[in-house]
Order: C-alpha cells, then structure tokens, then sequence
C-alpha cells in the first residue's frame, strides 16, 4: 500500500501493491481516506487527477456538517449506519460489534459500494475518518478478491497511525467528559486495532463460509464478483497498467 499526501485530507492512501492469489492489487484502482471537507484546491486538483469515482459511506447528517470541497468528480452518497452515528456512543458499542453491525444491517449497502469498484476505473472510498466504514468496506474488497489476509489487516490497522495526534487528545478527552462510565467510546473514535479486524474475517468465514458468500447472501451476483477481481487484481508482472 502506498501513502498518499493530498493537502487536507487525512489517512490517505492506496491500497496497490498488497498481493493476492493470482497476482497482486493493482496501483491506482482503490484509494481510501478520510472525509474531503478539509481539502485544499490545490489538494482537490490532485485528487481529480487520481479518481474516477468518490463513494461517501457518511450519514446524511454527516454531509451537511461536513461537505466534500471536491467539485468535477462523480460522488455516490451511500450512508452505510441505519440510524445515527451518535448512538454507537451513547450505547458504547464495541468496534467488534459496530462492525457485526455492518454486517448485519448494512450488507445490501456494502454490495453496492463494491459494485462501484467493480466498474474499473479508480475509486476512492471514504467516511469520516476513514476507520470504520472505510475499514470494513475495503476489507472486504480486498478478501473477495483474494488479496492476502495479513496485508489487508496490516491496511485497517495503519490507520490509527495516520490520525492526527492532536483531533486523537481532543476527541478522547470530550468522549470521556460525556460518557465517564464508558468503556469502547475512545476505542470507537481513535483506534483500529489488527485483532479486531482479525477477528472480523474469521466471523466472517465461521459464519458464511467466506467474503464471496457473505456478499453472495447480501446480493452480490458471480458476475460482479467477477467483475471485481478483474477490477482490481493483476498478474505479476503487469507493471500497474493505467486503469483508465
């Protein structure tokens, strides 16, 4: 994966590179971030460069707050929680169960923003942060396709890294002040630790069998799967052929 520096946004990156079954992810076909609110001209006139297509997993609430500074680029809104962000707080959900959450509420939406990779082309993904939503959303791209399962974990984990320091300290402390008896609210904010998406993908195969037949029961069809190999797998040695 290479990390990419675009003026206001944070956690970005390209997830090329990370190997697969038959060959490895192809450079420029998905990109991931946080939210683009921030982003500089010059910084959107980069990105432009890079993508195709944006799929903004935010709830409703979370655009108006907070809406994309990127004109010119084809944006799919997709909100992947039903019901507020906010409530995962105030109930002090887990990152383990936000993300079964996901799952279980959330599976025809996390099909359709693979079916967006699933054209070709370069994609970014992105939420707030670029953890949760983003986190899952990619993993499971990644593991349809085969591409190596430490290397996707290695992916989710490095974003706790890419968070700046200071919003981590300022987030932490309100969260505290508001929920003093919480246990998973700072976790929830600031981290993204590997067992837990470790742990995630093993549920996954417990449950369903594998990525492919959990986004099958979801409504994935083998022609899309398909579609989404192609998409963003290549043989070694390709050399990270344009995608457009």
């Amino acid at each position: 994966m290479t990390l990419l520096v675009i003026d206001g946004v944070w956690n970005a990156r390209d997830v090329g590179g990370i190997p697969a079954v038959s060959g490895r992810i192809a450079s420029g076909r998905l990109l991931r971030s946080a939210n683009l609110a921030g982003i500089t001209s010059e910084g959107a006139r980069a990105l432009s460069e890079r993508v195709d297509r944006i799929v903004d997993l935010r709830a409703d609430d979370e655009v108006a707050m907070e809406p994309s500074a990127v004109q010119g680029v084809q944006t799919t809104h997709l909100p992947l929680f039903l019901g507020s962000v906010a409530s995962f707080f105030e109930e002090d959900t887990s990152l383990d169960d936000l993300y079964a959450h996901l799952l279980e509420q959330s599976g025809p939406r996390l099909v359709e923003a693979l079916r967006i990779v699933a054209r070709g082309g370069r994609t970014l993904v992105h939420c707030t942060v670029g953890k949760d939503r983003t986190g899952v959303t990619v993993a499971l791209a990644l593991d349809a396709v085969g591409a190596d399962r430490e290397a996707i974990i290695a992916d989710y984990a490095l974003t706790e890294s890419q968070l700046p320091v200071e919003r981590n300290r300022r987030i932490a402390a309100y969260l505290r002040s508001q929920h003093p008896d919480a246990r998973h609210v700072v976790a929830l904010a600031t981290q993204s630790p590997a067992p837990v998406m470790r742990g995630l993908l093993a549920s996954i195969d417990e449950r369903w069998g594998s990525t492919p037949e959990y986004l099958r029961t979801q409504g994935m069809t083998d022609a899309e799967l398909t579609a989404l190999r192609d998409a963003l797998v290549e043989a070694d040695g390709d050399g990270g052929s344009d995608p457009r």
